[in-house]
């Protein structure tokens, strides 16, 4: 019977973890657009709004980093699943109910861990699933089905009357609902078991449009950091090049990421956060699919430099253009910004990182590439509002993704070497 068992679960994979992506990221259809109006509404100024923000960015380098690793060496994801809901939950909870500075800190770093975490854990249980799995599991197709659990969330919060003006309990509620359901989909999702772990004597058939590691990849998991120390050579200076002109793009996004439902309500009085944020995110899928081929034919640093330059004129635009419809273009250009940026720097990073070194690699890149960024562009962000204005941020905001370009051209012909 368990044998019968496992072997429906093999068949369902893609859907049962495409199900738990869906409602993942649904969750952050509420979150990601609305945190900043619900802060705006707690009373805080732009300048709090984006410490707090910065502060959710700042907690999720390291929880989710920790969480993984602890469920990757364990074989077991649903307990840190569990406990990410019961965290976001928590921190929602305490984030409507007081009203606080120190309150309102706790209940964003509990956000943090509990919003940011679930992303690792899902992508290691997935591998490690496929693994056992005698088909293999397109992890793009099923990253997507969470791309549409985002757009359908949005949306279907843009079509609630009066739901940007929604008291901040209200928004929270949705974001808990949301969250139960995500945990409900959890008793579908394949625990793996030990037998399916990954080792030298099993590979995984996993179709991806990232690399799947390799054995050596496995090995490097279980050394020491002090092991790791010791052989750091691969950090290069085009590699640390690259990530400065990936950190500069950040920066510049971050603006957009962490103030544009604000920019929208309060500079262009305009209830559309819901369809605008839906926008971006159905205009970034076709350039995700499209970035692969891209990337074989270009050098990934060419990708992240036409992302750099869109953002100069997505960020121009909302400067310049401050109108409905030059909210709508800037939207369609995230999929320049991001969905062609994304796959263009993980490419960038994966070239010039070991496999054995891969991890410690993509955690340079998500800490100090990713992470690291928003945090600064949503302080810097939020002080400039509130002395000069959404419309001069945007502008001012343009200059990074300006050196992002200038840093990415002198030193071209290394960096596009890289493919």
């Amino acid at each position: 019977m368990e044998g019968v068992n496992d072997h429906k679960a093999q068949n369902h994979l893609g859907l049962r973890f495409g199900t738990n992506y869906f409602l993942y990221f649904a969750i952050f259809g509420i979150i990601s657009p609305y945190l900043q109006i619900m802060l705006r509404n707690l009373g805080y100024s732009p300048a709090q709004v984006g410490f707090f923000l910065g502060l959710l960015e700042f907690v999720g380098i390291f929880g989710p980093m920790a969480s993984a690793r602890r469920a990757d060496s364990s074989g077991r994801f649903k307990p840190g699943l569990y406990l990410s809901g019961g965290l976001l939950i928590a921190g929602l909870c305490l984030l409507v109910t007081v009203k606080t500075p120190i309150a309102t800190a706790f209940a964003i770093c509990l956000l943090s861990l509990g919003i940011k975490t679930p992303t690792s854990i899902l992508d290691a249980a997935l591998l490690r699933a496929a693994s056992g799995s005698n088909k293999p599991v397109d992890y793009g197709a099923v990253r997507s089905s969470g791309s549409v659990g985002f757009i359908v969330v949005t949306l279907i919060a843009q079509f609630i009357p009066g739901f940007n003006r929604s008291p901040p309990y209200v928004m929270a509620s949705w974001a808990v609902l949301f969250t139960l359901l995500f945990l409900l989909s959890l008793t579908i999702m394949p625990e793996a078991s030990s037998s399916s772990k990954l080792d030298s004597r099993s590979k995984p058939t996993f179709a991806s449009n990232r690399p799947a590691p390799s054995d050596s990849e496995t090995i490097a998991l279980s050394q020491s950091g002090r092991s790791l120390n010791k052989n750091l050579r691969w950090i290069d200076g085009t590699f640390i090049v690259g990530l400065v002109v990936i950190l500069l793009g950040r920066i510049a996004i971050a603006g957009v990421g962490s103030f544009f439902s604000l920019y929208l309500t309060e500079e262009l009085h305009w209830d559309a956060i819901g369809a605008l944020w839906a926008v971006s995110s159905i205009a970034e899928i076709p350039l995700m699919i499209y970035a692969r081929r891209f990337i074989k034919k270009h050098s990934p640093m060419q990708g992240v430099a036409i992302a750099s330059g869109a953002l100069v004129v997505r960020l121009l635009i909302y400067a310049v253009f401050p109108t409905k419809a030059g909210a709508v273009i800037g939207q369609a250009l995230h999929s320049l910004c991001y969905g062609l940026f994304l796959p263009s720097a993980v490419a960038f990073i994966n070239l010039k990182t070991p496999p054995q070194h891969r991890t410690t690699g993509m955690a340079l890149f998500n800490g100090i590439g990713m992470g690291l960024p928003t945090l600064l562009g949503s302080i810097i962000g939020g002080n400039l509002i509130e002395r000069f204005g959404y419309r001069p941020m945007f502008a001012l905001f343009s200059l990074f993704a300006v050196a992002s370009l200038v840093t990415y051209f002198i030193y071209k012909k290394q960096l596009i070497d890289v493919k």
